[in-house]
């Protein structure tokens, strides 16, 4: 499509709008826009022989000048309108009236300050439409600021080329605010924060909470793979219930004896609590000067991956350093029969070892119970060793002969969980590893959420006399080991790691 053809799209675009009495459509502005674009990429020279001699030359380019200008300042009066919640009977008058588009913008805004409001004629389209241009201009921020999104908002991929101080203009509806300074938008956007109904607060919160979840949702915390998860409804220091005891074992009843009555016995389980861990973010003066999208939208999805990291390393500081526990011994003891007497590499026989000492364990009111071996849980620097082991179909023997790996058929069952974090608690020392039992058959370590809620929490928060717009992010959770039968603990060895 050439220059001409597109003057002549436009032209009817604009025609068939003022026609049936309406603004432009969102897909008529785009396809508008377009059209400039290929207007302005191609020149108006043209030869002599073109455009004809002398006079006759000029007053076609000076009419083409002319009806190109009247396209525009009727498409900018239409925008303009429409975006105000301005009737269509009203938008044709000062179509009609030859009114500059500065003229509208200041007639608009006189009638504002005379009526004290805008108003529109029909409210819930203009309500409908406001509410889409929140949600393309939430995501439009997100996607500035590199976050991908599977399905963005309808608009939002036009809108990515807005600024924040557009976007404070557009969500004002206040032309007026073009002429200010960053400086003084910056002062419009935070007195719009003190309003529940703006539009750009709105914006903004949306934005981070999409940021934060996106964030979230990204982060793979190997804890979530074997410990239990629960929830809490309050702060308060909950005794859990008393947990029943084994039921006794059948006895023979002779003919025309009586059913003897069995006796449970209880043990009371370890308590359980909620705390509260957050951390704040701000919107300063001069991100938004800046136009710093990229630092407003990624420090919220930061955050919300240093919450679940946060918990990730809580949980293996317990198994890492090994405190006491709600019987006063440490968690992997003697008393316990849940740690090897001696470190080592993963092995063969260590393995064995683990798997056994998880397996014989006794409940609460010392009965046998089966676990069975569920997760390894191992720093970086043992993984091939287990791979080895378990994938192995045959081992060697005294004699050097071949004989048949009693571990390998577990190879499909054991999930093998590799966690740096393990690392960097060691410093250099003994990398300890453990075998973790199947949480239906015994509680281990259990993660509980105030009301089940794992994400982070975020509110905006009226801080005085700091230059910035403040958000909390916070988040309630508790760590607690149920039952120290479910975990057995191999001391490990220390491994060079330099190159």
């Amino acid at each position: 499509m050439g220059r001409k053809e597109a003057l002549e799209r436009q032209q009817e675009i604009v025609s068939t709008a003022a026609k049936e009495k309406r603004g432009l459509t969102d897909e008529e502005s785009r396809e508008f826009s377009n059209l400039q674009v290929i207007i302005d990429a191609e020149p108006q020279n043209r030869s002599d022989g073109e455009r004809g001699a002398g006079d006759a030359g000029q007053e076609g380019e000076e009419s083409d000048n002319t009806r190109e200008a009247e396209r525009q300042r009727v498409k900018d009066i239409m925008d303009i309108c429409r975006g105000m919640g301005i009737d269509m009977e009203r938008t044709q008058e000062y179509i009609t009236g030859d009114m500059t588009v500065d003229g509208v913008r200041k007639a608009i805004m006189d009638g504002m300050i005379r009526d004290k409001a805008p108003v529109p004629a029909s409210p819930s389209v203009i309500r409908s439409e406001e509410d889409k241009f929140r949600a393309a201009a939430t995501d439009a921020l997100l996607l500035r600021g590199g976050i991908e999104l599977k399905e963005p908002a309808d608009g939002a991929m036009d809108l990515r080329g807005m600024s924040l101080r557009d976007m404070v203009i557009r969500s004002a509806n206040d032309y007026s605010l073009l002429q200010k300074s960053n400086s003084d938008l910056y002062e419009v956007a935070v007195r719009q924060f003190m309003n529940p109904s703006a539009a750009f607060p709105a914006i903004m919160d949306n934005a981070i909470e999409k940021a934060y979840k996106e964030g979230y949702k990204s982060v793979e915390a190997t804890f979530e793979r074997w410990t239990k998860r629960g929830e809490l409804k309050d702060f308060k220091t909950h005794d859990n219930y008393y947990l029943s005891g084994p039921a006794g074992e059948f006895l023979e009843v002779p003919e025309g004896g009586e059913l003897k009555h069995d006796t449970m016995t209880d043990e009371k389980l370890p308590t359980r609590k909620l705390k509260t861990y957050g951390r704040q973010f701000t919107m300063t003066r001069q991100a938004f000067i800046n136009d710093d999208v990229g630092f407003i939208v990624k420090m919220p999805a930061k955050y919300a991956k240093s919450q679940k990291k946060t918990i990730n390393k809580q949980v293996y500081d317990v198994l890492f350093n090994n405190s006491a526990i709600y019987d006063g011994k440490k968690l992997f003891c003697a008393d316990h029969k849940n740690i090897l007497a001696v470190g080592s590499k993963p092995t063969l026989q260590s393995l064995t070892k683990m798997m056994m000492a998880l397996q014989l364990q006794k409940n609460q009111f010392d009965e046998a119970i089966y676990i069975r071996p569920a997760v390894i849980v191992t720093p970086i620097g043992y993984g091939q060793d287990f791979f080895t082991i378990l994938n192995s179909e045959n081992i060697e023997t005294e004699g050097n002969t071949k004989a048949k790996n009693p571990l390998y058929k577990y190879r499909s069952n054991l999930e093998i969980v590799e966690e740096p974090v393990l690392n960097a608690l060691a410093k250099g020392g003994k990398l300890p590893w453990f075998m973790v039992g199947d949480k239906d058959d015994v509680d281990g370590v259990q993660v509980d959420y105030l009301n089940g809620k794992s994400e982070p929490n975020i509110r905006r928060s009226e801080v005085a006399g700091q230059l910035g717009v403040v958000w909390d992010i916070f988040s309630d959770w508790g760590i607690t080991v149920m039952d120290y039968r479910g975990m057995v603990r191999n001391d490990g060895v220390a491994i060079d790691f330099s190159l």
